[in-house]
């Protein structure tokens, strides 16, 4: 049971109430019962990313301890539209779109899931039968004052923003889902931590023992400052080509890889704590990122597609290679120039002149292979040049004069 814990509380934020978490994998090992262990994902986008494998990861890791892990599709709650973190009531999906990212999430979670040990539910089977008289005593397990204590519908009420009646029904129907299933221990981000333990008091009220609620990290996307989000383009996508998803990887800060290997490798901790002191006896980060990049991409692609990618990241970056295939941007400025951090979001390099500006000052620009740490610095027209942001992204770029 020790060894389970360990590894259960590894990179997890709050386990709530740990004891009695304990108590019940106690149960569960002396009396050979699994436990029911369920982590819901609303459909609302087709594809997976590092950020949710997190969840997958930490499923697996029940798993392999023998638990029985619920992979519950929230195709309902995911028509009503998840209002955790948002300022606004969210457009709900559609039934053909909440179908059909479905059925993406069925074909990408086996990446790392067992698929003969992992069960896979929507929660409209349970929710559609559901009378009105149903739900009239669901919504009556909770209370408005209750509701208000969240942290978004809060600062939507003070800010006098609207709050939709069906935004309240959300986390009402997470946590039904807890007592559709009968669930042991829920997962979810720390962005959830209200909706489970909603859950557990859902439970309550319907007679059943509260479930232990496991909370994990949003984990930090590319960019190590705002979680992984397609939205951002910070993401690394489980099913993009394996030369993609490596390099995108290797593009991490040194700082964020430990987080990536916390919460994202298998590797055991002590192996990883190894790794720490290889660094602080010489050894090169670099190195380190790699076995982090290879593990990744074996997991998704296979180790001999791992390897490839690497050889293939060694030959373009590493030796100052360029693709042979980096197209030619022509890029239109003014016959004065154009300041270094604009061409870079034209090059498509950045995302807004404010993050070139800041990977100037970072040191992290190369123009011709010279760093350009000046964030005024201006690139006149009538010339070509490669642009580089860090190791992974890179651009052939032609100023052409716009007058």
């Amino acid at each position: 049971m020790s060894d389970q814990l360990a590894e259960i509380r590894r990179g997890a934020d709050e386990i709530i109430p740990e004891p009695d978490f304990a108590e019940r994998l106690q149960d569960a090992v002396s009396q050979n019962r699994p436990l029911r262990v369920k982590a819901g994902f609303d459909p609302t986008a087709p594809d997976l990313h590092l950020g949710h494998t997190v969840l997958l990861n930490k499923m697996r890791a029940f798993q392999d301890f023998g638990h029985d892990v619920i992979f519950l599709i929230g195709d309902f709650t995911g028509m009503i539209g998840d209002p955790t973190g948002k300022s606004a009531t969210r457009r709900p999906l559609t039934a053909e779109e909440v179908s059909a990212n479905a059925r993406t999430y069925e074909q990408q979670i086996y990446k790392v899931l067992d698929p003969a040990r992992t069960r896979v539910v929507f929660n409209s089977s349970w929710i559609n039968p559901l009378t009105p008289a149903d739900l009239v005593r669901l919504a009556a397990s909770h209370t408005v004052a209750r509701m208000l204590e969240r942290d978004d519908f809060h600062k939507r009420y003070n800010g006098g923003q609207a709050i939709a009646i069906h935004e309240f029904l959300y986390p009402l129907i997470q946590g039904y889902d807890s007592v559709a299933l009968e669930a042991d221990v829920e997962l979810g981000g720390t962005d959830q931590k209200f909706n489970l333990l909603v859950g557990r008091q859902i439970q309550q009220a319907y007679g059943q023992k509260p479930q232990a609620v496991l909370t994990m990290p949003l984990l930090e996307g590319l960019d190590g400052v705002n979680k992984m989000s397609k939205s951002l383009d910070n993401y690394v996508g489980i099913e993009e080509p394996p030369a993609e998803q490596f390099g995108k990887l290797m593009s991490i800060s040194d700082d964020l890889m430990w987080r990536y290997f916390e919460l994202l490798s298998f590797e055991p901790l002590d192996t990883i704590r190894g790794y720490r002191d290889d660094i602080g006896q010489g050894a090169n980060p670099r190195d380190i990122k790699f076995r982090l990049a290879r593990e990744l991409v074996a997991r998704f692609h296979g180790a001999a597609a791992a390897e490839q990618a690497q050889a293939e990241f060694v030959e373009r970056f590493s030796h100052g290679g360029l693709p042979e295939d980096l197209p030619e941007v022509p890029i239109a400025i003014p016959a004065a120039g154009m300041q270094l951090a604009a061409l870079l979001r034209s090059a498509g390099l950045t995302a807004s002149n404010g993050e070139g500006i800041r990977l100037i000052k970072q040191g992290a620009v190369r123009v011709d292979d010279q760093r350009v740490e000046d964030p005024g610095a201006v690139l006149a027209p009538d010339a070509v040049h490669i642009l580089r942001v860090g190791k992974r992204r890179v651009a052939r770029v032609r100023l052409e004069n716009a007058e």
